[in-house]
């Protein structure tokens, strides 16, 4: 091995705490790695993708793709570059250099005992890459920052649900202690400046920078285009293009309405939420956590924190998320419905640390609709009891793993 591959090996990372912190998809990771000969590890920057493969994958060169002498290197001679591993490699940020992936799907087809890593933080591109040349050959991964399940065994642990939607998950903040009003700050800036203007040329930063502070507004809500680009001051199309930029960049996500309406009109726009709570008061410009909690939108992060954390559950053991929410024409809402093969399973999300009765009336009301038992039904709400009542299950905000997903 040349001094070329050996400087990418020792090329200096910053360390953040997930390798002390257990992540939860290791165990899938390493699994899976037994059956595909490429891996592929996506998610949000600084969700820890680095730290997990480099630790899992311990004995594989680590190549950062964004390092310029690194990245030109494998531009200008991707077959050169990649016989420098002959038993494989880490490829992080891989999205920057397109014309690997052919070159790694000879090697791989020819090969059956070399091993690819691939990560990167824009799902857009990543995932186009591998779809047209990668298909079938490598599984796919989504890390988000840390799970109110990894955080539980650890010193960061927090007794106050609003303190973890303020914070957020991202690794950074529990490390280095970093005030996140610091951290948000330069986390914006800097995915505007770099991944933001990597996938679509954006002229004016600043007008996105507003889309983006009115999509937080937008958190639980019916997703509205033509209000957005009217509140933005951009065209309907612009909007569309800006959301999909969102999306594949983990900032947001998109939850579908479920389709099936029982006799009823549905709404069948989706709702919007952010991938981290944090980032999110960040642009609402929330100071703080006694801020947050006198906040007219507290009920809706609170909602989107609980979503997120069932999000998680799903992604962190290798499974397609199968949420949906659902709204009929009357204004009746489950926040919601997880699909199953053998049911479907309501769930309401209240703000309140104190439970009334009242709290169960949509799902009251989606039981009877629906014919299903209440026995499946859930409430999950702010305090800390958790209790089987009557008309369903109540579960306190940190005893979500008592919620089946299947």
């Amino acid at each position: 091995m040349d001094k070329f591959a050996i400087k990418m090996q020792i090329c200096p990372i910053i360390v953040y705490i997930c390798i002390m912190i257990y992540r939860i998809l290791q165990q899938k990771l390493l699994e899976i790695s037994a059956y595909y000969p490429v891996v592929t590890v996506t998610g949000p920057r600084q969700s820890g993708k680095t730290t997990l493969i480099k630790k899992v994958f311990s004995k594989l060169p680590y190549v950062l793709l964004e390092t310029p002498n690194i990245k030109e290197r494998a531009i200008e001679d991707p077959k050169g570059f990649l016989a420098k591993f002959p038993k494989g490699a880490i490829l992080d940020e891989v999205q920057n250099v397109p014309k690997l992936f052919s070159f790694i799907q000879g090697i791989v087809d020819d090969n059956n005992n070399i091993k690819f890593i691939l990560s990167g933080s824009q799902n857009f591109l990543l995932l186009d890459r591998i779809t047209q040349t990668l298909a079938g050959r490598t599984a796919v991964l989504k890390l988000l920052p840390f799970s109110l399940e990894e955080l539980k065994p650890t010193k960061f642990k927090i007794k106050n649900s609003f303190e973890y939607i303020f914070k957020g998950s991202y690794p950074r903040i529990y490390d280095k202690n970093i005030p996140v009003e610091i951290f948000y700050s330069d986390y914006i800036q800097t995915y505007v400046e770099r991944d933001v203007r990597t996938i679509k040329n954006i002229g004016n930063l600043s007008t996105f920078n507003r889309f983006l502070q009115l999509c937080a507004g937008r958190i639980g809500q019916i997703l509205n285009l033509d209000s957005l680009a009217t509140d933005t001051g951009v065209t309907l199309n612009t909007v569309k293009s800006w959301l999909s930029i969102l999306e594949a960049s983990y900032i947001v996500y998109l939850l579908q309405p479920h389709h099936k309406n029982f006799n009823k009109r549905l709404v069948k726009r989706p709702k919007i939420y952010f991938y981290d709570t944090g980032l999110a008061c960040n642009l609402l410009r929330i100071k703080s956590v006694e801020q947050l909690e006198i906040h007219h939108i507290r009920g809706n992060l609170f909602e989107n924190f609980i979503l997120t954390e069932l999000l998680k559950s799903k992604l962190n053991n290798a499974q397609i998320p199968n949420f949906y929410f659902w709204r009929d024409k009357h204004g009746k809402e489950i926040d919601c419905i997880i699909e199953t093969a053998e049911k479907l399973i309501p769930i309401e999300i209240k703000s309140s640390k104190t439970y009334t009765k009242d709290f169960f009336k949509n799902l009251n009301y989606w039981n009877k609709l629906s014919k299903s038992k209440t026995n499946n039904t859930y409430l999950v709400y702010n305090g800390d009891d958790d209790d089987k009542l009557p008309n369903g299950n109540l579960i306190g905000w940190n005893s979500l793993n008592k919620i089946p997903l299947e």
